[in-house]
């Protein structure tokens, strides 16, 4: 997705200038189509997707799939895009959904390793107006996005159609930019239960119990400066010259550089200074140590087109008329990709933190051919998290992970806190194989054990 997004980036001019907008509806519930049949084709597996209205002018896409065994007590999962502006399909038909896109783009081939297998799965196109949500909104930041998904929520547990649910274990997953959505989603959900519980506002609690972080930007200043790491020391081969190298160190050292404007940013948290320091380090730093690899899986050049674009597909106009859509469909919405320009840079790692030690199970997770977010950056970060598990993490060595015997990464427990480092794997994990393991099958062992309550193990 990344190298979809570079020209996204050229002027901080238009920050301000991209929003979208979208009429007005009736708030308060749901307007959804149910067993459409597309997608999952197991058949008695309970699927709806269409619009929940949280208010009058707002309406978030979603779409529900029941998990294929035991649906009444599975987990139910939210799955959250990166981006910012993501599409929650992208993942869907990509990565970890019940169906999976075929490399022509125009066709769909059942997926046996989806996520679905083992919980009851939500994907949502947030915050408005990515994907084919509808409405008003101009957000710039995740808290904002938390609330309008809070109330999302809200809306789905008062339906009778789905209030069963609010019962069963709740988690958050996502990826890339989620490195900011995970953790600030969970603790806003966390403080909205606590306000709950102690009568200051009226709400359904969310029974939230895991977070998954794939690949995701969480610490910028510690992930940035992993690049140098990555470019010379990953596990294939070198992506940039000694005299990148050389011209790419000056510009995060010197004064005024990439180095001294993500620590700005990290002290003002001004919007601007943030989204000066994003500008300067992606062209000066992160692009330029990536040569002519592709960023998000460097075992291809730039221009490699895997994951297949979704768009043709999802835009056809009968497929939307059955899955209760409507409007335009992009993978990354580039208003909310330039409206949360002064976020990417600020640092998610103390939220995390917090999320940690107040017992919600989680996951980190990194394809190691993925150089965008990638595993140096993401180790060097667990290493100087500050957690009730600092101790132990700290003593704690890599085991290896295996799915049935076979390789297929490195992984480390410490309490409720994973980490795992997948061989093979892009920047999308569940879209990828490696050694004699499906595509993606590895990734669902680790979210198996994970939405379990259980640590990672070997198998």
């Amino acid at each position: 997705m990344w190298s979809r997004q570079l020209a996204l980036y050229a002027s901080l001019a238009v920050l301000s200038a991209l929003r979208s907008h979208a009429g007005t509806v009736a708030s308060g519930g749901l307007r959804i189509i149910e067993n459409s049949g597309e997608c999952e084709t197991v058949p008695d597996v309970r699927q709806a997707s269409g619009y929940a209205d949280i208010d009058a002018n707002n309406s978030m896409y979603f779409w529900f799939f029941e998990a294929r065994e035991n649906p009444e007590t599975a987990p139910l999962t939210l799955w959250l895009q990166g981006g910012p502006g993501g599409s929650g399909l992208v993942g869907l038909y990509q990565e970890n959904g019940p169906c999976r896109i075929n490399n022509d783009s125009s066709s769909i081939s059942f997926n046996p390793f989806s996520w679905n297998n083992v919980s009851n799965m939500i994907y949502i196109d947030q915050p408005i107006p990515t994907g084919f949500s509808q409405g008003d909104r101009n957000l710039n930041n995740s808290v904002d996005a938390a609330q309008d998904t809070w109330q999302f929520l809200q809306v789905l547990f008062a339906d009778p159609r789905f209030e069963q649910y609010q019962k069963n274990d709740f988690g958050i997953w996502t990826e890339s930019y989620g490195g900011h959505y995970g953790p600030i989603f969970a603790k806003y959900f966390l403080d909205q239960n606590a306000a709950v519980e102690s009568g200051s506002i009226d709400g359904t609690p969310i029974n939230l119990k895991n977070l998954g972080i794939g690949d995701g930007l969480t610490d910028p200043l510690v992930q940035y400066e992993s690049y140098f790491t990555y470019a010379q020391s990953n596990p294939y081969f070198p992506t940039a010259t000694n005299d990148t190298l050389a011209s790419a160190n000056q510009s995060w050292f010197e004064a005024g550089g990439c180095r001294d404007l993500i620590v700005k940013c990290y002290n003002t948290t001004d919007e601007f200074d943030c989204a000066v320091a994003q500008n300067h380090c992606d062209s000066d730093v992160a692009h330029r140590l990536s040569g002519s690899r592709n960023p998000d899986y460097i075992l291809a050049d730039i221009f490699d087109t895997y994951p297949p674009d979704i768009t043709l597909y999802v835009n056809d106009t009968a497929r939307k008329e059955r899955i209760g859509a409507v409007g335009d469909f992009t993978e990354v919405n580039s208003g909310v990709l330039f409206s949360f320009a002064g976020e990417w840079m600020q640092n998610s790692r103390p939220t995390l933190e917090a999320v940690v030690d107040a017992g919600v199970r989680t996951i980190l997770y990194v394809g190691d051919a993925d150089y965008q977010f990638n595993y140096f950056g993401v180790e060097a970060m667990l290493a100087q998290m500050q957690t009730k598990f600092s101790s132990e993490w700290a003593q704690q060595d890599f085991s290896n992970f295996t799915v049935h015997g076979e390789p297929a990464g490195l992984f480390k427990n410490a309490g409720s806190l994973s980490y795992l480092r997948v061989s093979g794997a892009g920047h999308e994990v569940p879209a990828y194989k490696f050694g004699n393991l499906g595509t993606g099958e590895a990734a669902l062992q680790m979210f198996s054990q994970i939405v379990s309550n259980n640590p990672l193990s070997a198998t």
